[in-house]
């Protein structure tokens, strides 16, 4: 398995994650070969948003079988179960009952990341963050009942407002190659109709969402993603809006090569989807690339997007194409190059400044992405 670092929790988590959609509707012997077969596999994240009792008693029964410094919890706020059915609550006397519910029944101490559930719309996030909510989860920080706080949220508007707040660490946001293409909304439903994706040219990743991804790298606030499927409908050619179905392993590929991004929780419902996810870890670079489905998708104009997809490679220098143009991008968003992003860029191997202008990986990119230029731009910005 992969390990990556939650930003600047320092928290160590599994590239792939478990999100707690798979055990609704399950006993608790189904839960529990999810469980294992995961752990096994070396998959160390869960989310869990469910309120659902039984969900949480059974996951909470499975874990304790379980060292608690062995796995690590996003545990969600404002999720609370009424007369049989999940709910999304501000109420604040339900979100505190529904929170120490969470953790009667998962057995747990403390959460890892304390999850604000759901926030899509300004009014919504004015009312969490101006009232009982956030005061209520900033007390359950100081008292070591939440190690660090995160917010979910499908618009790319209000996860800048969550960053800009200075204490959300953690944002549980919807990425994938579909949704990346599309613009702010306050209507999650939008992004599960056809008709959003019919007809639309795609022109690269929306300049709003890229930009988030690299302000919450730069400034240590780490993204796990949440419907890196796009609710499966990357996995169909008759669905996928690029006209070519992606598998399960590019999505995840995709994900886990955007800036910020620790982890991809996948909706995993059996021992199967387990293995499915998992073979990221092992499966070639060759099975991973994505870049060929994008390109050459119609109704797409990607040209002279870098998407990180590694295409380039092998460079004759060895340098790390990606990387650099990645870095490049994070440092061009900002006025003044941070030192901490100088100092990640000194440590490649290779440099921009060892480009030799061959033009391999320019013949390789599926994008047309200048590169050359590109090296260049890397060495005026970071000195080599």
């Amino acid at each position: 398995m992969e390990y990556r670092v939650l930003a600047r929790t320092g928290i160590k988590v599994s590239a792939i994650g478990i999100g707690g959609e798979g055990f609704e509707n399950k006993s608790y012997e189904e839960c529990e070969a999810i469980i294992d077969c995961a752990f096994k596999e070396g998959i160390n994240f869960i989310d869990i948003y469910n309120s659902n009792p039984e969900v949480r008693s059974n996951v909470g029964r499975i874990l304790s079988k379980y060292p608690r410094d062995s796995f690590v919890i996003e545990g969600h706020l404002c999720s609370t179960w009424d007369n049989g059915q999940y709910r999304r609550t501000r109420d604040f006397n339900e979100v505190v009952s529904a929170y120490e519910d969470l953790l009667t029944r998962m057995q747990l101490d403390y959460v890892d990341i304390g999850m604000i559930h759901y926030v899509d719309d300004d009014k919504d996030f004015d009312s969490i963050f101006n009232g009982e909510i956030i005061k209520y989860a900033k007390e359950l920080k100081e008292k070591g009942v939440i190690k660090y706080l995160g917010m979910s949220t499908h618009n790319t508007d209000i996860a800048f407002r969550a960053v800009e707040t200075g204490i959300i660490d953690v944002i549980l946001f919807s990425i994938n190659a579909a949704y990346d293409m599309l613009p702010a909304t306050e209507d999650v439903y939008e992004l599960f109709e056809e008709s959003t994706f019919k007809d639309r040219t795609y022109e690269g990743i929306d300049p709003k969402r890229g930009k988030l991804y690299q302000t919450c790298e730069n400034v240590g606030v780490a993204l796990t993603v949440m419907k890196g499927y796009a609710a499966g409908v990357l996995l169909s050619d008759k669905q996928s809006p690029f006209g070519k179905a992606l598998t399960p392993v590019q999505c995840l590929h995709y994900c886990l090569t955007r800036p910020a991004v620790a982890s991809v929780m996948v909706g995993i419902s059996s021992k199967e989807q387990v293995l499915a996810a998992t073979a990221y870890v092992t499966e070639s670079d060759k099975e991973k690339d994505y870049s060929e489905v994008l390109s050459n998708a119609p109704r797409t104009s990607f040209s002279g997007h870098c998407m990180y997809c590694g295409h380039c490679a092998p460079c004759s220098k060895r340098i790390d194409i990606a990387a650099v143009n990645k870095y490049l991008d994070l440092a061009l968003i900002q006025e003044t190059v941070p030192e901490t992003l100088k100092n990640h860029y000194e440590l490649l191997e290779q440099h921009g400044s060892e480009c030799i202008e061959c033009g391999a990986c320019m013949k390789n990119c599926p994008f047309g992405v200048d590169i050359i230029n590109r090296m260049k731009e890397a060495v005026k910005l970071f000195g080599k």
